[in-house]
């Protein structure tokens, strides 16, 4: 349900625009673009975190995972997931809807991200930048830490297992996840994170295909 949601906010309006040629879009769909894709990125961190998670306690503590990981609690992970990234993204927007943007009206990028818009604006923006900063780091640096210690134990488990057969077979199990959390977190975290002001558009262009589409 999330990655149908996560892609369906940005590639129908992207390819809309390469096959008629109209890359206009209103201010307030372009807030309401940018508001939906940061609740599903962020919803998509948290639950990877949910994900690695459920995978540890499954390799880790096998004999009491139906014990800690049982229907109450997968429902309290993804509602926590879901309310936290609605709430986040929602403080943001309450900022960005007070920008004027008087500058020009072109949008450097292939859908409304946070960065070009900012360049757009005429207001002070130091404020929202930096709200927006703390949210992303609390919302992907702190999943990404969670899931990385998650992994270090899996990985620490899996070598610990004598059977070469056993440890392929338990490792089968988590690579398409560690697979997806490595791209989506290694480009997610360039891009809103750790930005630089000397990274051409181009690559972050390039970033953001990875985690827009790639990785769902």
């Amino acid at each position: 349900c999330l990655e149908t949601c996560y892609t369906s906010t940005i590639l129908p309006r992207l390819l809309a625009s390469l096959l008629t040629g109209d890359r206009s879009i209103s201010v307030k769909g372009c807030i309401l673009q940018l508001y939906l894709f940061g609740v599903m990125s962020t919803a998509e961190c948290l639950l990877l975190m949910a994900m690695s998670y459920d995978r540890y306690l499954a390799i880790c503590n096998p004999l009491r995972y139906d014990a800690l990981m049982n229907g109450r609690v997968c429902c309290q992970l993804v509602a926590g997931s879901w309310i936290s990234s609605l709430v986040g993204c929602a403080i943001v927007d309450i900022f960005f809807f007070q920008l004027t943007f008087c500058n020009s009206k072109e949008i450097d990028h292939f859908f409304c991200d946070f960065s070009p818009m900012i360049k757009l604006s005429c207001d002070d923006t130091q404020t929202l930048q930096l709200v927006t900063f703390t949210i992303s780091a609390i919302g992907t640096i702190v999943p990404c830490l969670l899931t990385l210690t998650s992994y270090i134990c899996i990985i620490a488990t899996i070598l610990r297992i004598p059977s070469t057969t056993g440890r392929q077979k338990v490792f089968s199990t988590c690579s398409s996840h560690l697979i997806v959390v490595s791209v989506f977190y290694g480009t997610l975290i360039t891009v809103y994170v750790a930005p630089t002001a000397n990274t051409p558009t181009v690559l972050h262009k390039l970033f953001s295909v990875f985690y827009t589409v790639l990785t769902p």
